[in-house]
């Protein structure tokens, strides 16, 4: 079985060495998710670049997407880095737990919200109507629509990589779900 090592910045390229110092600068630190995007020349600027584009979302909409995609694909290291992230834009410990599960009970948009993107996932890019209707109702417009897709498939990346790579999480790590749910 092979085992993947976070690459370090003076084994990446230059370009990459570049994108590395932008993010301790940034970020404090280079997130081993993202160095490992480094293991190409272009895949971390790339993904960077989709991560960052401009959208008609909110940072909340965002977090809720990354939370509803990584908790379906089980991907712990989105998770963490996402539950870090979430209660960085406001949401609570409880509220999380919430956005996790798809069942959001303190705001009805975001509830179609986590509804649409766990309809969408579970059903393989296959949304059930009734989850696309809801979205509607709840007054997403479909220039939001194509956010919330875009946002999805950014976030299947990352689940992707790490459920491939198993780097270290280096954030604190988020617990599973029905560990959280038991100890409520």
């Amino acid at each position: 079985m092979k085992k993947f090592k976070v690459p370090t910045i003076d084994q990446v390229s230059e370009t990459n060495q570049s994108v590395f110092e932008n993010l301790k600068k940034n970020v404090g630190f280079v997130p081993n998710l993202y160095a490992t995007y480094a293991y190409n020349d272009t895949a971390l600027s790339d993904y960077l670049t989709l991560q960052n584009r401009k959208s008609t979302l909110s940072s909340k909409e965002r977090e809720i997407i990354n939370l509803v995609v990584s908790e379906i694909n089980q991907c712990y290291y989105c998770l963490s880095a996402h539950t870090a992230i979430g209660k960085m834009n406001g949401f609570s410990d409880e509220q999380i737990i919430e956005i996790r599960q798809a069942d959001i009970t303190f705001d009805d948009k975001y509830a179609a919200l986590a509804h649409f993107v766990n309809s969408a996932v579970e059903n393989r890019s296959k949304p059930s109507q009734a989850a696309i209707d809801l979205l509607f109702e709840a007054g997403y417009t479909e220039a939001q629509l194509i956010d919330i897709i875009m946002v999805i498939g950014d976030k299947m990346i990352s689940n992707f990589i790490h459920g491939t790579t198993n780097v270290p999480i280096d954030f604190p790590e988020a617990q599973p779900l029905e560990e959280l749910l038991a100890n409520a």
